[in-house]
């Protein structure tokens, strides 16, 4: 993780505040003073802080129901911050694995471990995210077919990656993508002549959603580790 990052989270210090320290050449990695901020570290090397040896906390990695009209930011913007749901310490250092837009409902995951996070958003890790999609109007028949094979979304130069189309009633359907380009799902059924009135996320690789429209717990060890192997 960066510097800055690791030293807010083995201190109390703000972002500015560690900015600062690492600047004013406060912060030795391995006995030798770094002044980047952005230099990237290990909880394996030895960082310290005016002579004194940081531990980084523990990681935490947190399922929740996202409602609807709250965003993925940390902080409140036209919408508030879903981090409002989520009352635990330092929830500034936490991000959301898979942003979802202000409308759209459902499983989200958090966490302050960027190397987890990335085997989840990377597409080249095939993590499947299942979303249950409200139509405006019934699907067609081929579409399985053409998001079975990839569509062309606008301004994109390649086609989306292979997704399975599940039909559950006329105008509503299963979508498991491996990927989340921006408002992928709502385009990916603009590219295909319909449109998208309602959208949910159910689950992310083997973990479903579990609580309660607002409600977050924190996940088990298994469902962790599902992500790393």
């Amino acid at each position: 993780m960066r510097l800055d990052k690791f030293i807010c989270k083995s201190t109390a210090l703000s972002r500015t505040q560690a900015t600062a320290k690492i600047c004013d050449g406060n912060v030795l990695v391995n006995n030798v003073v770094i002044v980047d901020v952005a230099t990237q570290v290990h909880e394996d090397n030895a960082i310290t802080l005016n002579g004194e040896v940081l531990t980084a906390r523990e990681s935490r990695y947190i399922l929740m129901h996202k409602p609807a009209d709250t965003i993925c930011s940390n902080i409140d913007e036209a919408y508030p911050s879903l981090f409002n749901y989520i009352d635990v310490e330092n929830a500034s250092e936490l991000h959301v694995a898979g942003r979802l837009d202000a409308d759209t409902t459902g499983l989200v995951l958090v966490t302050d471990d960027g190397r987890w996070s990335f085997n989840i958003i990377t597409p080249t890790k095939h993590c499947q995210k299942v979303y249950r999609v409200g139509l405006s109007r019934a699907i067609a028949d081929d579409v399985a077919v053409k998001f079975a094979h990839g569509v062309q979304l606008q301004g994109e130069q390649q086609l989306t990656r292979p997704a399975i189309l599940e039909v559950v009633a006329p105008t509503e359907v299963l979508l498991t993508i491996t990927e989340g380009k921006f408002h992928q799902v709502k385009r990916m059924f603009s590219a295909v002549g319909n449109r998208v009135v309602s959208l949910h996320r159910e689950q992310i690789g083997a973990i479903q959603l579990d609580v309660e429209v607002g409600q977050w717990r924190y996940l088990t060890a298994e469902e962790v580790n599902s992500f790393t192997n």
